[in-house]
C-alpha cells in the first residue's frame, strides 16, 4: 500500500516538460528491484509503469515482466533547476534572482535540505502571491524556537524544591517531579538498548492512487496521517516491534512491502514534501522489543 518517495521525484520532472517521445521495452524484475529504481534506470516514471502494466499498486515480484515506456524529456532551464553538488537554497535563490522562501513554497519543502540531482521549480502559478509568503513563514519558526526554553524553566525549579526542603510540605510537588523525571530517564536508554540493525531507508505516504491506506497489520494511516509506522522485512525485524529510527523517532513495525526485503525499511510520513526531504539514507535502527 506504500507510495515510494521516488514517485514524487519523478512526477516533479514531468511538469513543465516541453516535449516527450516514448518507446516501449520489456524489463524482467530482479530480486531487490523497486518501481523507483526501474523507473529511474529507464528514464520513465513509476505512475507510467503502473499504468502500462495495469498494476494495482507498487508491489512487484522477482521474474515479473514489465512493459517500460522510456521517455526522453526536454526541460526548460527558465522554470526548473537541477541541484548540483555544493548547492544550497540560498545559492540557487541568488543565482536565479528569487528568494529561499519562494523556492521552498514552489517546491513544497518543509526545510532547507536539498539533495544532489533533485529538480527544483523556479516559478509558481501566481508569482505575486508567492512573494508575500516569506514573512508569514519565517515568524512561526522563530516563535517555535523560543517555546522549549520557556518550558525547561519550571522543570528545573520543581527538581530543586525537594532538595532544599525534604522534610517540609508540598509532597505533591515532589511526586510530580519524580513522575516527570522518570519518562525522561527511561527515554534515553530506550533509544540505545536493544538489537541494532543497519538498514537502507526510504519514505512513503498513504495517499497514493490505488492504495487503501491500511497497513499489513491493520493500521489505518488515513485516520492518523502522523502515525509513526515503518514497513519492514519480518524476517529481519518482526512485525509489532517498537523500533527507534534516528531522525524519525520511535515507530511500530506495522507494514510490509514487495520491495522491502532484507535490511531495508520504509518510514511513513504525512506528506510528499516530507518524503522528498527524507530521500534515501542508511541508518542504524534499534529494535526495542
Amino acid at each position: 500500500m506504500k507510495k515510494m518517495v521516488a514517485t514524487l521525484a519523478t512526477g516533479m520532472v514531468i511538469v513543465g516538460t516541453a516535449a516527450t517521445s516514448v518507446s516501449a521495452a520489456e524489463y524482467n524484475v530482479k530480486s531487490g528491484d523497486t518501481l523507483w529504481n526501474i523507473a529511474e534506470d529507464n528514464s520513465t516514471t513509476v505512475d507510467q509503469i503502473i499504468k502500462s502494466n495495469k498494476l494495482d499498486g507498487t508491489v512487484i515480484y522477482p521474474n515479473q515482466t514489465l512493459t517500460i515506456g522510456k521517455q526522453a524529456k526536454q526541460q526548460s532551464n527558465d522554470t526548473q533547476y537541477k541541484v548540483s553538488k555544493g548547492d544550497t537554497l540560498s545559492k540557487i535563490a541568488s543565482k536565479k534572482s528569487t528568494s529561499v522562501s519562494n523556492l521552498k513554497k514552489w517546491n513544497n519543502l518543509s526545510s532547507d535540505l536539498i539533495i544532489e540531482g533533485q529538480t527544483l521549480y523556479l516559478e509558481a502559478g501566481h508569482v505575486e502571491v508567492a512573494n508575500e509568503a516569506p514573512a508569514a513563514k519565517e515568524e512561526p519558526k522563530q516563535e517555535a524556537k523560543q517555546e522549549p526554553v520557556q518550558k525547561e524553566e519550571p522543570k528545573q525549579e520543581v527538581k530543586q524544591e525537594p532538595k532544599q526542603e525534604p522534610a517540609q510540605a508540598e509532597p505533591k510537588a515532589t511526586e510530580q517531579a519524580q513522575q516527570t523525571a522518570k519518562p525522561a530517564q527511561e527515554e534515553k536508554p530506550a533509544a540505545t538498548q536493544g538489537k541494532k540493525v543497519t538498514v537502507e531507508s526510504t519514505a512513503y505516504t498513504a495517499n497514493c492512487d490505488g492504495c487503501s491506506g491500511v497497513t499489513a497489520t491493520g493500521v489505518d494511516l488515513n485516520k492518523d496521517p502522523n502515525a509513526k509506522v515503518i514497513a519492514v522485512d519480518p524476517s529481519v525485524i518482526p512485525l509489532g516491534s517498537k523500533v527507534h529510527v534516528p531522525g524519525y523517532g520511535t515507530a511500530i513495525a506495522a507494514d510490509t512491502g514487495g520491495a522491502i526485503n532484507g535490511n531495508r525499511i520504509d518510514v511513513h510520513v504525512s506528506s510528499d514534501g516530507e518524503a522528498m526531504n527524507w530521500g534515501r539514507r542508511s541508518v542504524t535502527v534499534t529494535v526495542l522489543d
